[in-house]
């Protein structure tokens, strides 16, 4: 009987540490977006970033950080599950920024195998009137 019952408790045991290994992975379709050229006339750009969860536990992003105030992301708030995909929007506002060419980062923070990872923006504004 205690053969039995400490058997069953290991087997328990190792179903638990097998499923705990499991990890969500993420895996985006583009690291960077380039907006190209766009006129101080019309400053606000939007662009997707789409993700899938190449792992085999659910996906979470915990945190989506701007590098600068005039960026801003909006990600999937629910667990993305294995296989499934997920979206991280970003808008660019140039409103009250000098024209010409900026770089921007978002750093995520997730519970994947590679926890922080950076995407970018990128793009050229024009001053008014400049064509």
């Amino acid at each position: 009987m205690r053969k039995a019952v400490m058997c069953l408790m290991l087997l328990l045991l190792s179903i638990g540490y097998a499923s705990a290994q499991a990890k969500a992975e993420i895996k985006f379709d583009k690291t960077t977006h380039d907006f190209g050229t766009f006129s101080e006339e019309d400053p606000v750009v939007t662009c997707t970033f789409t993700f899938t969860n190449i792992g085999k536990a659910p996906l979470v992003i915990h945190q989506a950080i701007a590098s600068c105030g005039c960026t801003v992301p909006k990600y999937t708030q629910e667990p993305v599950l294995p296989g499934k995909t997920g979206t991280l929007t970003v808008t660019y506002n140039g409103t009250g920024r000098y024209p010409g060419h900026f770089r921007k980062s978002i750093t995520l923070r997730t519970n994947a195998e590679t926890e922080v990872l950076r995407l970018y923006i990128e793009g050229e504004m024009k001053a008014k009137g400049e064509k």
